[in-house]
């Protein structure tokens, strides 16, 4: 297959996705091309350790859109194929199967792999990710001849997991390298309380937990992992969420810059000429996180920098400055978090955590700067403004939940 568009996007998740939606949005009449390496239409990934993992929810339930959707807007599904190579002087892409396909301009927005453990033993065929429809659907078919999990990782993705597997009634584990769970995104209050809930739900957390390999048996599966302190816990299955690596191969080999990810401008544009790069792999200057070069894994920032590289693309004038959010469903416990809570040097707790029914406030030299918020959806929608005008609220009044948050005083 030799093709060319004037508009190809590489990757088909949530960022490639909207690119598409938005181009179309937008009333651009080119052709676009949709290339992703899964034999599946875009469809969501959150749901993959939550809903979908639980199975509450079918597969044709978390498609970004109906497959007829596609062809109605004449945007090109290239499923099951995999891009090896760019040359963004000829503007051609080549495929693992070595067809070639040209381009006009070109979207970057493969996302990333699961990052994956390098030990002895690593390779077992019961040590699972959660990346990937693929990857949880061999965790499902796997489950009923399985009663104990080991969960490596105590990140969202591997609480969520841990909590969905929790309630399938299994016998789980976290093993966490840190101090506390969520110590990436998180202050010690919300870590302290995730914990303590998984806990109270039967979940064994082990942290300062390093793993040194897992036991296998000739047959390929691991029975055991071995931590770094010489313990050995056993179990049938093992789940691994401990990040991913951004898949930005091609974009290296021809010369983009890059460092943690695809490097790109407000505009998201690359520094190879026409080539824009968005979502997961992309790495942008945040105003959030004082203008340091980071990667938000998030859908929100997926569907926000799409939106800005096709309206790039169209001449319109758009550069990237959203708010970043988040959030994670863990039993019946909603966390919503709004701004970057990393570099933060004091909060303060609205609520109780008892109760179930709290907010954490970040600070940094005086101003708000991000909220974790665990069944306070009035704290989160009323606390964003804080976050993006960067308010002094008074902490005093901040921490009576009789005042709204809208109320509080600034200083």
């Amino acid at each position: 297959m030799n093709a060319f568009y004037d508009i190809l996007i590489v990757g088909a998740g949530h960022a490639g996705a909207q690119a598409a939606i938005a181009l179309r949005q937008k009333k651009f009449e080119g052709t676009i091309g949709l290339v992703g390496n899964e034999k599946y239409p875009p469809y969501e990934r959150p749901p993959l350790s939550k809903e979908y993992l639980a199975g509450e929810k079918p597969f044709d339930r978390i498609l970004l859109r109906p497959e007829s959707f596609w062809v109605e807007r004449e945007i090109d599904l290239l499923t099951g194929r995999r891009v090896s190579k760019l040359d963004p002087v000829g503007k051609t892409v080549t495929l693992a199967s070595d067809d070639e396909i040209g381009y006009g301009k070109l979207i970057w927005a493969t996302g990333g792999s699961p990052r994956m453990l390098d030990c002895p033993g690593s390779q077992a065929r019961n040590i699972h990710a959660v990346r990937s429809r693929a990857d949880v659907d061999k965790i499902m078919a796997a489950l009923p001849a399985v009663n104990k999990v080991v969960v490596v990782g105590g990140g969202y993705i591997g609480l969520e997991a841990a909590a969905v597997l929790t309630k399938l009634g299994k016998q789980i584990t976290v093993v966490e390298s840190l101090d506390r769970v969520l110590s990436r995104v998180a202050g010690e209050a919300l870590s302290r309380f995730f914990e303590a809930e998984h806990r109270s739900h039967g979940v064994t957390i082990e942290l300062d937990a390093t793993v040194a390999g897992f036991e296998t048996g000739e047959d390929g599966i691991a029975s055991a992992v071995l931590l770094g302190d010489g313990r050995r816990l056993e179990a049938d299955m093992f789940v691994v969420g401990i990040g991913i690596i951004p898949e930005t191969g091609p974009l290296v080999a021809a010369g983009a810059a890059t460092g943690n990810g695809v490097d790109v401008d407000q505009h998201c544009r690359t520094s190879l000429e026409d080539v824009y790069a968005i979502g997961d792999c992309a790495a942008h200057s945040n105003a959030f996180a004082e203008g340091a070069m980071i990667r938000l894994e998030s859908v929100q920032n997926a569907n926000d920098q799409a939106k800005v590289a096709a309206m790039d693309i169209l001449g319109e004038d758009a550069e990237y400055d959203a708010v970043p959010w988040f959030w994670s469903n863990q039993y019946d416990l909603k966390l919503q978090t709004v701004g970057l809570s990393t570099g933060h040097d004091s909060y303060v707790v609205r609520g109780d955590p008892a109760s179930r029914k709290f907010s954490v406030i970040y600070y940094r030299d005086g101003k708000v700067v991000a909220l974790d918020c665990v069944n306070a959806t009035k704290d989160y929608v009323q606390g964003r403004k804080a976050v993006v005008e960067g308010l002094n609220l008074d902490k005093d009044e901040l921490v009576n939940t009789e005042i709204p948050i809208k109320e509080v005083g600034i200083h």
